[in-house]
């Protein structure tokens, strides 16, 4: 692993983890309403394309990052998508 791999996956973890509070307010209080639907679904398909850019270039800390942010995104689109039906 080189330094520019450490330093991808530095980086990775730090725009990967600015997410977790998010999700975890968002299940805690039963609410995305300040989350912006349209923000998400864009955001969302971004960061697909990061992951897919990540495969084609066989980076690992870009696909890492993405795969994972995508995830926590889902997660927070889905909870919103939940709890505004109720």
């Amino acid at each position: 692993m080189t330094n520019i791999d450490i330093l991808g996956f530095i980086a990775a973890a730090l725009t990967t983890i600015a997410f977790v509070p998010q999700l975890v307010k968002t299940w805690q209080t039963k609410s995305a309403g300040d989350v912006s639907l349209g923000m998400l679904f864009t955001f969302c398909t971004g960061v697909f394309l990061w992951l897919l850019y990540g495969i084609f270039i066989q980076s690992w800390p870009v696909i890492t990052a993405n795969f994972l942010t995508l995830i926590f995104n889902l997660l927070i689109l889905s909870l919103k998508i939940r709890f505004e039906k109720v």
